[in-house]
C-alpha cells in the first residue's frame, strides 16, 4: 500500500523552481534551482524582462535533470540556448529581444528607482522559440537593482555643467568616477548608480543635450570644469578619480587625458570607442567631421565591392 501511495505521488509531483536572492543588484549572482522534475529531463530554463521601453527580452539555456530530478543553473551547464556552458547570470547578460521586435533596440534603464523584473520559468524539452504559446512548469519573479539601498542622487547644476552624481552610503570620501555615455540616445544615469552601489562616487555628466548649452559650446573646457567638480566635491576623495567612457565618450576621454592639463585621472576606462578626434574641437563640428568620415568610407566600401 505504501509503494502504491508512493509511486503516485511521486508522478503528480509539481516542479518546483527557487531564484536566490529574490532581490539583489543587477550585477550580483544569483543561484536558479529546479527541483520535482523527473530524473535526466531535458528543461530549457527562460528569463523573460519588459524594458521601460516596454520591449520584450529574454534569454534561456537548455538542461538536463540529474539523477535526483533537479537543474541547478549556477553549477549546471547550459548545452545550448543564448549562452553555453556554467553561467550563473547567463539568463541575464544573454538577453536580446524576442522574435518579432523592432530594430535597433538597446536595454537600459531608465527608472533607476525601479528594478528590474525578471520572469524565470523553466519548460518542458529544449524550446528555442515559442514560448509564449507554451505553459510553463513553474515560474518566479526576481528583482535586479541598480540602486542598492542607501545610495543617494545628487543633481549637478553648477557652472553650466549638467549630470548626476550618485554617492555610496556612508560618510566618505569616495574615490570618483566621470561617466561619459555616447550618443545612442538620452541621458542616461543607470552604470554611475551601480558604480555608487560598489562604492564609487560617480557623476554621469550630460553632455549632448545639456540646458541652456548649445553644442557649439561644448568643447574641452566643459569636461574640464565637470572634472574640477568631481574632484573638489567634499565627499569625493580627491585625486582619486578615474574617466569612463563609452563609444563617443570614450573618444572624448582619451582626448581628454592625452591633452588636457586639467584632466588627470589615475585611471581611464574605455569601451567600444576611437582614438582618432581632432583636438580643440566642439562637438557640432566633431559631428560635421564624423558625418564627413562616415560618407568617405561609405563610398570606399561601395568602390572595394564593386570592384571585388
Amino acid at each position: 500500500m505504501y509503494s502504491l501511495y508512493r509511486s503516485v505521488s511521486q508522478k503528480w509531483t509539481c516542479p518546483l523552481i527557487s531564484v536566490q536572492p529574490i532581490r539583489g543588484l543587477v550585477d550580483e549572482k544569483f543561484q536558479i534551482a529546479v527541483t520535482n522534475l523527473p530524473p535526466n529531463q531535458k528543461v530549457t530554463l527562460h528569463s523573460l524582462h519588459q524594458s521601460d521601453d516596454t520591449d520584450f527580452w529574454e534569454a534561456f539555456g537548455h538542461y538536463v535533470s540529474d539523477e535526483h530530478g533537479s537543474v541547478t543553473g549556477f553549477k549546471d551547464e547550459s548545452l545550448g540556448g543564448t549562452y553555453d556552458g556554467t553561467e550563473p547570470v547567463g539568463l541575464l547578460w544573454s538577453m536580446r529581444p524576442i522574435p518579432g521586435s523592432r530594430h535597433g533596440l538597446r536595454l537600459r534603464k531608465r527608472d533607476i528607482f525601479r528594478p528590474m523584473e525578471v520572469c524565470i520559468s523553466v519548460y518542458s524539452g529544449h524550446l528555442s522559440q515559442g514560448f509564449s504559446q507554451q505553459t510553463p512548469l513553474a515560474t518566479s519573479v526576481t528583482e535586479r537593482w541598480y540602486v542598492a539601498p542607501g545610495v543617494k542622487r545628487v543633481n549637478i547644476r553648477e557652472k553650466e555643467i549638467r549630470g548626476t552624481l550618485f554617492l555610496p552610503p556612508g560618510s566618505g570620501p569616495y574615490p570618483g568616477v566621470l561617466d561619459l555615455w555616447g550618443v545612442g540616445g538620452d541621458f542616461v544615469e543607470y552604470r554611475s548608480a551601480l558604480l555608487a552601489s560598489h562604492g564609487f562616487a560617480s557623476m554621469a555628466l550630460e553632455y549632448l543635450t545639456p540646458e541652456d548649452l548649445s553644442l557649439e559650446d561644448t568643447d574641452a573646457s566643459y569636461f574640464e570644469k565637470a572634472y574640477q567638480i568631481l574632484n573638489n566635491h567634499p565627499m569625493v576623495k580627491k585625486d582619486h578619480l578615474a574617466v569612463l567612457g563609452l563609444s563617443l565618450g570614450s573618444a572624448i576621454t582619451l582626448n581628454m587625458v592625452s591633452y588636457s592639463k586639467v584632466i588627470k585621472p589615475q585611471c581611464c576606462v574605455c569601451i567600444s570607442g576611437s582614438h582618432l578626434m581632432p583636438v580643440e574641437k566642439s562637438l557640432s563640428e566633431l559631428f560635421e567631421l564624423m558625418k564627413k568620415m562616415l560618407w568617405r568610407y561609405t563610398c570606399l566600401a561601395i568602390i572595394i565591392i564593386k570592384l571585388a
